[in-house]
């Protein structure tokens, strides 16, 4: 049926740093059900995709870490790791790469940490081929809206340090940064100079669908980035409000 593979990824991964694929070619498909994997293999091929393959949980967590890849499908239930550690890896790491997760009828409790943890989106399986490539095709056309990787940002008195999710201040001063606040911030801070609605930030930060979604979280946080900030709430400079359109971040000074 399909011939032997070598555990862990293919042979294919060892060729990537000769590949002249693009970044938005490049997906990662991390399954250990062979079958499954070659089909969804196939199928990426045959749309133009370039896919990159793991067996096993070891492998994909290298292999997510490590590999330029525009997309990460992942399977949750992985000999060596779970799919949710690989996750959580890939949210400390590449807080920009979008995930899909891969799951069984069974595995729904997964499924819900899954996307609490930061999945973009999710396919159950059986599933057909033409299901997947729409919800890739989906999640890739939302992905010019997140933030590509941002290590610091200048702000009056300070210093925001994203890999370490905290503010650093010359008088001494330290903010330390929720994962959803420097996401948050992080966002803000790439699309400087833009008015970001809240649907988006629900979208690209929260990663749900925001219709007939009401809710305050958005503002809440806010709130508390501004007050971390030292950014007076009556009078902002950094994060701005305009009024019935969303929030934009005052400055473009010094991201870097």
């Amino acid at each position: 049926m399909f011939p032997e593979e070598k555990p862990g990824f293919s042979e294919e991964a060892g060729l990537l740093g000769r590949s002249s694929m693009t970044r938005q070619q490049r997906i990662l498909v991390v399954e250990d059900d062979a079958a499954i994997r070659r089909g969804i293999v196939d199928a990426l091929r045959f749309e133009g995709f370039h896919a990159v393959e793991a067996a096993d949980g070891k492998a994909g967590m290298a292999l997510a870490l490590e590999v330029d890849c525009a997309l990460v499908l992942l399977d949750l239930v992985l000999p060596g790791k779970h799919g949710l550690e690989i996750l959580q890896a890939i949210r400390q790491d590449r807080p920009t790469l979008p995930v899909i997760i891969l799951t069984a009828l069974g595995e729904e409790a997964d499924r819900v940490r899954g996307l609490r943890m930061g999945a973009d989106d999710y396919v159950v399986k059986p599933f057909s081929v033409s299901e997947l490539l729409a919800r890739v095709q989906a999640v890739l056309r939302r992905s010019p809206q997140r933030p590509t990787d941002v290590l610091t940002a200048a702000v009056p008195g300070g210093q925001i340090d994203f890999s370490r999710s905290e503010i650093r201040f010359q008088d001494g001063r330290r903010e330390d940064l929720s994962e959803r606040e420097a996401e948050l911030l992080r966002y803000l801070v790439v699309n400087s100079g833009r008015v970001i609605s809240r649907d988006e930030l629900l979208r690209s930060v929260w990663r749900i669908e925001p219709r007939g979604l009401w809710t305050r979280t958005i503002d809440m946080h806010i709130a508390r980035l501004r007050e971390k900030l030292g950014d007076d709430a009556s009078d902002p400079k950094l994060i701005l409000t305009v009024r019935g359109k969303g929030y934009m971040y005052g400055t473009t000074e010094n991201a870097s």
